[in-house]
């Protein structure tokens, strides 16, 4: 799962990458409008690609779930504040 995502992140900047060179080297020459519009689309594109590559998967574990280890999952919830400590 992890190397898809990786692959879809590298394919969206690659394709934010071509979209500004392109703007500014080729389609300067025909329409400045339309290379501007250009650039605005490929400075969208960088925070989809983040959201892509954050997502988290069915199977992925993420940082709250429980870790198995009783006393860890204890610590931690304690210092997140889920639940008191009683001394």
């Amino acid at each position: 799962m992890y190397a898809r995502r990786r692959r879809v992140y590298f394919l969206l900047m690659g394709g934010c990458l071509f979209l500004f060179v392109s703007a500014w080297t080729f389609v300067r020459l025909l329409s400045v409008e339309a290379a501007v519009a250009l650039c605005v689309v490929a400075m969208v594109i960088p925070l989809v690609a983040a959201m892509v590559a954050n997502r988290r998967g069915p199977e992925d574990r993420w940082w709250d779930d429980p870790s198995g280890d009783q006393k860890s999952d204890e610590w931690w919830d304690e210092l997140d504040g889920k639940r008191r400590h009683e001394d």
